[in-house]
């Protein structure tokens, strides 16, 4: 996620953000900053511990409101700031969550104001664990991870990676980033929970030598964000992404390829397993029949130089036309009559839906504008960021399936 393009993705949240003692609450900040730009409300309840890595001053700064530590706050005239915090918050998330307070979580204690507001609580709970390996590690909170999860608290986490005290493995807090991202997917609705999607993005690079080749125009952006909008929805994603700069969306199994050849062997590997597939991705309809060994050089300014192309294979009309094919999504990227020629490639190769945009619309870009097609007829989508378009795409889906 790009933390300079964040949307208003938690706007009339209510979000109740616990901070407990140890090094990685100094994420918790970040994370604070995250929220309040998505539009969430944000309410900081602190332990004794936190207030030692990171001042109460800093969180109320970030958000606007003041922060909260103590249950006999005289703020709180009725002394019931474990109740009244909760009540109107759609999730409490505690970033760090130490192996002490998940302990508590465990067996009900309530000797502070955040471990007495998650006791009190009607609202969802999520935890971001962050310790010290040999803590992760230990019999003991193995044990409360297991416990906390029949308990239906949701653990973000963790990381593996390098830790404060020098140290390398498991235990190490996700990034704000990953947190933020994490909670937004938790309030998506689970439309495709159960579903096994296979989805294809970006390019594909056709070699002409080994430093030159042939390619299309695709960013990748609109089938990445495909597959974070069905991870998001519930869904099992295996994304087979071409070559593209962009990370990998959380929850999403990633499988990178470079040809349209290697596209399909990845693809025809997975969707027996597949529910739907999506092909989003931009594969080039040829390929040089014969690639050379070498680099290609110039050989004059008069000289043509003839390359004999092949076709390559039509991998969303092979998967449509499977006897126990999925259910298949296709795309239609034009430059003009998008009606026409999206609504010829859905009755042509049986698609269920299609997806079809101008490439003036949306190509490369962060925005999108599309039309959905399907046996109904026509579906516009207002123009939007692309995650946005995705989720709709995702709803939209979901709605046939449930009519099939």
């Amino acid at each position: 996620m790009d933390i300079l393009h964040v949307m208003a993705e938690l706007k009339g949240k209510s979000i109740v953000l616990g901070v407990t003692g140890g090094i990685a609450a100094y994420k918790a900040a970040e994370l604070a900053r995250l929220l309040v730009r998505a539009g969430a409300r944000v309410d900081v309840v602190v332990t004794e511990a936190a207030t030692h890595f990171v001042g109460t001053a800093t969180f109320q700064a970030l958000t606007g409101r003041p922060v909260w530590s103590d249950q006999w706050d005289p703020r709180q005239q009725n002394g019931m700031a474990h109740i009244d915090l909760s009540r109107d918050a759609d999730a409490i998330v505690v970033a760090p969550a130490s192996a002490n307070f998940m302990a508590k979580l465990v067996y009900g204690l309530a000797d502070d104001l955040l471990s007495t507001l998650c006791l009190a609580r009607d609202c969802p709970l999520l935890a971001a664990p962050a310790m010290n390996r040999q803590m992760w590690e230990n019999p003991a909170t193995q044990r409360n991870i297991a416990q906390l999860a029949t308990d239906d608290v949701t653990l973000l986490g963790p990381a593996s990676g390098e830790q404060a005290c020098g140290e390398t493995g498991p235990g190490r807090m996700l990034e704000a980033t990953e947190i933020f991202d994490d909670l937004v997917a938790f309030f998506q609705p689970k439309r495709l929970a159960g579903k096994r999607v296979l989805l294809t993005a970006g390019p594909t690079f056709e070699a002409l030598d080994p430093v030159r080749g042939l390619t299309n125009s695709s960013s990748g952006k609109m089938g990445f964000a495909l597959a974070r909008a069905c991870a998001e929805a519930g869904a099992e994603v295996t994304l087979v992404a071409g070559p593209v700069s962009l990370a990998t969306p959380r929850g999403v199994a990633r499988r990178d390829v470079q040809s349209a050849m290697q596209m399909r062997e990845a693809v025809m590997q997975s969707v027996g397993n597949s529910d739907i597939f999506i092909g989003v991705a931009a594969v080039a309809d040829y390929r040089p029949a014969a690639p050379a060994t070498h680099k290609i050089k110039k050989v004059g300014k008069q000289a043509a130089l003839t390359i004999e192309l092949t076709e390559n294979p039509d991998i969303l009309a092979e998967i449509a036309s499977l006897p126990a094919a999925p259910f298949c999504v296709g795309f239609a990227a034009e430059s003009r009559d998008l009606a026409k020629y999206a609504e010829s490639k859905r009755i042509a190769k049986k698609l269920q839906l299609v997806v079809g945009n101008l490439v003036q619309d949306g190509l490369g870009g962060d925005n999108n504008s599309v039309i959905l097609f399907d046996d109904a007829g026509q579906h516009p989508l207002p123009p939007a960021e692309k995650i946005v378009v995705a989720r709709a795409i995702v709803s939209h889906i979901a709605n046939l399936l449930e009519q099939n």
